[in-house]
């Protein structure tokens, strides 16, 4: 009997969410995503810094993502509380906030752990997969920039409007054992979609999961974005979004990029936003190009099609599976 093969997604925010809600639908794999919790913005921001505890936005989204179903906890899970009446005393203690982040700080507080809450959480919305956060530390990113300047804080660095040099940790950040076993073991591992600075590179840098990527037998795939990133990718070609996490430590084997055609006038709206599309310039790479159909343009949106990602990673684990075979004869 053959065994599952195992696929490990890298990152945070809405693109690794994007990826997890196409690829939990794969027959015959276990899923582990390797969440950042470097967050430190929103609601995510205020619980951290109130509690004391590592960032919970970005896990929020893949519990949502990786649900087995839609259910009415998986969709409250995303509602953020609003007041239209400004004088409502105490109101600022809760508007604002996710009902999911709420959840998972009282979890925490009444189950003592952050990793016991997710798992308690993922078994509640019958959750396809692991979730593990890459520390169970309160941590704070930095970045530093061409110029030398040194920002302080994730929700910071994109608003700086200025060339990233590299993203770091003042303290020591130990990573979470499950998040390197998942590596070890893995036959796929996927960095992205999103925040290259932001939300794959904060989990990358932890020393730990650094030199378990450097080891790892598994193939490993980076799923580029579509548009460049104002404030944090501007002017960013394929290249350089993998320059950055080569330069930063990851291990690229294979670069997944859009072929798809945008239209005109989508491209302008983002250009108006300082944003463009990203697009392949050099003719030799060190890492091999594969080339899909990716995109989704409703509302005028650039957005990565889910189900479409489902297709390239089913591409990507045949592909897997048939070098397995050769090297076995």
């Amino acid at each position: 009997m053959m065994k599952n093969k195992k696929v490990v997604v890298i990152g945070g925010g809405h693109g690794q969410s994007t990826i997890l809600r196409g690829i939990k639908h794969i027959e015959d794999i276990d899923i582990t995503a390797i969440v950042t919790v470097a967050d430190d913005g929103g609601s995510t921001g205020r619980l951290r810094q109130f509690f004391n505890m590592p960032a919970m936005g970005d896990i929020r989204g893949v519990l949502i993502a990786l649900a087995e179903s839609e259910t009415l906890l998986s969709t409250l899970m995303d509602y953020r509380f609003v007041s239209n009446d400004d004088n409502v005393v105490g109101q600022q203690d809760i508007i604002g906030h996710n009902l999911g982040n709420l959840i998972l700080v009282a979890l925490t507080q009444s189950s003592g752990s952050f990793v016991e809450s997710i798992e308690i959480l993922s078994k509640v919305l019958n959750v396809r997969g692991n979730i593990i956060p890459s520390t169970s530390q309160v941590i704070t990113l930095f970045a530093i920039m061409e110029d030398g300047t040194i920002v302080r804080g994730e929700d910071n660095i994109p608003r700086i409007h200025n060339r990233i040099k590299r993203v770091f940790y003042q303290d020591e950040v130990r990573a979470s054992e499950k998040a390197i076993d998942a590596i070890k073991e893995a036959d796929l591992i996927i960095y992205g979609i999103g925040s290259v600075y932001t939300s794959i590179l904060p989990n990358i840098i932890i020393p730990e999961i650094k030199d378990a990527l450097q080891k790892a037998k598994g193939e490993k795939i980076y799923i580029c974005n579509a548009m460049t990133q104002p404030g944090e990718t501007t002017n960013y070609e394929v290249e350089d979004h993998v320059d950055a996490l080569i330069d930063h430590g990851a291990y690229v084997d294979k670069v997944v990029v859009n072929n798809d055609v945008i239209p005109d006038y989508i491209i302008q709206r983002y250009k108006d936003e300082d944003s463009t599309p990203v697009k392949i310039v050099r003719e030799r790479h060190s890492y091999e190009i594969v080339e899909a159909s990716l995109l989704d343009f409703s509302n005028n949106l650039v957005r990565h099609d889910s189900m479409k990602i489902k297709s390239v990673v089913e591409s990507l684990l045949k592909d897997v599976e048939n070098t397995c075979h050769s090297q076995q004869k």
